[in-house]
């Protein structure tokens, strides 16, 4: 063999061994497969995968947000029908229901072609390259972008603003934003900020890092608001839920104060925590029950 034939052979094993490290393209996303998907990434490619075990929750298993029900399905239901509608925001109270309020909705509409993207908050600088592979589908997506909070100099956070408005490609007609945040403007906020605050005449302006700030929520056409459960519609949450566990005496006082004492450990009276104790009380009573049938 001579000296070319052996430099040629020896540049086609560096070449294979080069195209085996090489990215490899997503396999395509099987749109069949799901009504909610996910994306994941992976050797510096990204890709929709469907999600094979979706939440089945209804809207009727929300209770105490008739209100924040009302705003966001009117929104989604004028998006599912190719009418305008909103980028939303969800922001408020831990365990209150904006998650599920976007989940069930999604399981309500998706026979009508709606279907949910989840992104991560660190894979938001990929939103403009999700939106591509999707414009030219059929069916109506929510990308769902949960419990954000960013830091102004995030990647994220600028490629969040961009998608919802400011960029000079138009954002795609089957799509939208609904994002849940325990932070109105999705930032924390500092005291020393209010010092960048100043007078001109009788009009107030605030400092640029607090605009920055409020720019990004201002983005989203639709604010929802979710407050923390008082005592009255947390008890009745909890009967809701045993009674849906097919346990009796929601009502009665051992089984209130229990309630509302699983709620003291915890720091909160919400719709999750209702469900966490209706799932241990009702537990409980069974294993009771089938404690005295094996006596």
């Amino acid at each position: 063999m001579t000296d070319t034939s052996k430099l040629i052979k020896q540049a086609e094993g560096l070449l294979t061994r080069l195209e085996q490290l090489l990215p490899r393209d997503a396999p395509p996303t099987d749109w069949n497969a799901s009504i909610a998907f996910r994306w994941r990434k992976g050797n510096n490619r990204g890709s929709i995968e469907p999600v094979r075990h979706v939440h089945r929750i209804s809207l009727k298993d929300l209770q105490g947000i008739d209100a924040q029900k009302e705003l966001v399905e009117q929104n989604t239901r004028q998006f599912v029908e190719g009418l305008p509608a909103n980028n939303v925001l969800l922001t408020g109270a831990r365990g209150t229901g904006k998650s599920s309020l976007i989940k069930a909705l999604l399981n309500k509409y998706s026979s009508r072609g709606l279907r949910l993207i989840e992104v991560d908050k660190q894979d938001l600088v990929d939103l403009p390259d999700i939106v591509d592979r999707i414009f030219q589908r059929p069916e109506r997506f929510i990308l769902y972008c949960d419990d954000l909070s960013f830091e102004a100099d995030e990647p994220g956070f600028k490629a969040l603003k961009v998608v919802l408005d400011g960029s000079i490609a138009a954002a795609s007609e089957n799509c939208v934003i609904y994002a849940t945040s325990n932070r109105r403007h999705l930032m924390p906020e500092y005291m020393d900020e209010n010092l960048g605050y100043r007078h001109v005449g009788e009009e107030i302006h605030p400092s640029e890092t607090s605009e920055e700030k409020i720019s990004l929520s201002e983005r989203f056409g639709l604010w929802v608001s979710f407050y923390p459960f008082d005592q009255e519609d947390y008890l009745r949450i909890v009967a809701i839920w045993l009674e849906y566990f097919k346990v009796s005496g929601a009502h009665a006082e051992p089984v209130q104060r229990a309630a509302l004492q699983w709620a003291l450990q915890r720091g909160s009276r919400s719709g999750r925590v209702a469900w966490q104790f209706a799932r241990d009380w009702a537990g409980r009573e069974r294993m009771k029950a089938h404690s005295k049938r094996q006596k």
